[in-house]
């Protein structure tokens, strides 16, 4: 079974982003595990529930392709904004919050510019989900 995800989860960018970051779930639900907002596959939205990974290194990424290229072909990082457009992946789909899947700590999400977004700690251990 998988752990439920809630705010607070930290994420990681494989195999771009330099840094973990946290997910910030909006408090716009009533549902909570241990004292904390449930995330579903909906929060997704970029530098409002996923932060930056601090550098991006990325030549799909526009500006890590144009540092690279001003640096002779040297692989030049920059800052992460991350561009995910899609929901996460799979989710709970039997366990619903406000008529959408629970996030889980196996689900992904999808960088635009080529990385995968995971959950390492889901934010909290109590609950399982399916």
């Amino acid at each position: 079974m998988a752990i439920l995800a809630v705010n607070g989860a930290v994420l990681s960018c494989v195999p771009f982003g330099a840094a973990p970051s946290t997910l910030i779930v909006l408090p716009t639900r009533l549902a909570n595990a241990s004292s904390m907002p449930i995330a579903t596959i909906m929060d997704y939205a970029p530098m409002v529930n996923v932060p930056s990974f601090g550098m991006c290194m990325s030549l799909a990424n526009p500006t890590v392709a144009a540092a690279t290229a001003a640096a002779s072909g040297v692989l030049t990082p920059m800052p992460c904004i991350p561009a995910t457009a899609a929901p996460w992946v799979p989710g709970s789909p039997t366990v619903m919050v406000g008529n959408l899947p629970a996030l889980n700590n196996t689900s992904k999400l999808m960088c635009t510019w080529g990385g995968v977004i995971q959950i390492n700690v889901p934010g909290q251990v109590m609950t399982m989900v399916p």
